[in-house]
């Protein structure tokens, strides 16, 4: 029984990291266009990182948006054809006053079906 909840996605871990690694790096920065695509690639780069060293039966994939907070809107919608009892996903957003983020984390489970 703890063996097959070490090997399930977990909503709650997967958020942590999101979290940290959003903060860590956009906690202190003030919008600026040309710094956004090193920003998303750092962010989506140490969370997938940090979600491999977990040792979990999954392909990941790890997604950013950041955009400048000015009034405009923002919406987001995914779905995934997956296997609902082994497969997973999770988004977290996050803001400072100068830009909004948006990190998804899609994981897929790899290996037998139990």
């Amino acid at each position: 029984m703890a063996e097959e909840l070490e090997k399930k996605f977990n909503h709650e871990d997967t958020l942590k990291i999101i979290e940290e690694e959003l903060k860590d790096l956009l906690g202190n920065e003030v919008y600026d266009s040309k710094a956004v695509h090193g920003w998303s690639s750092q962010i989506v780069e140490r969370v997938l990182k940090k979600l491999c060293k977990q040792n979990k039966p999954f392909k990941y994939i790890v997604t950013c948006v950041i955009m400048q907070r000015n009034g405009a809107g923002l919406h987001t919608a995914t779905t995934c054809y997956w296997d609902k009892k082994l497969d997973d996903s999770c988004s977290h957003p996050w803001s400072n006053p100068t830009m909004h983020a948006i990190c998804t984390v899609f994981a897929v489970h790899i290996g037998t079906q139990q």
